[in-house]
């Protein structure tokens, strides 16, 4: 058994997949992984998605430590950023990776 933020796995790839798995968590970070976003920015790259579910993602990803959510409080409006955090930048070859394979689909097999 592998246990990670008080969550047992029963093996290293259940792990990955509890931190990443999902429609959104491998698409929001994939558009972190160049560059902060603010959350607005986030929702027009990613057109599809709920706010509720873009929000529950995003505080998921924070929980596990993924991601690192920066607000601006000196004025308004309220600014909220996200960005990976050094544990998040450990996966952005995997993520790499599988938006390299999704191009490959799309090129040999669509």
């Amino acid at each position: 058994m592998y246990t990670f933020k008080g969550r047992e796995y029963p093996c290293c790839a259940s792990l990955t997949m509890g931190i990443i798995g999902g429609k959104w968590k491998t698409v929001i970070l994939f558009h972190l992984i160049e560059k902060t976003l603010r959350y607005n920015e986030l929702r027009k790259e990613m057109p599809l998605v709920t706010e509720r579910t873009l929000s529950l993602q995003l505080k998921t990803l924070e929980d596990d430590g993924v991601i690192k959510r920066k607000v601006y409080t000196s004025k308004p409006p309220l600014k909220v950023e996200y960005s990976l955090t050094d544990f998040g930048k450990t996966l952005i070859p995997l993520i790499q990776s599988i938006a390299d394979w999704g191009d490959l689909v799309v090129e040999k097999y669509a």
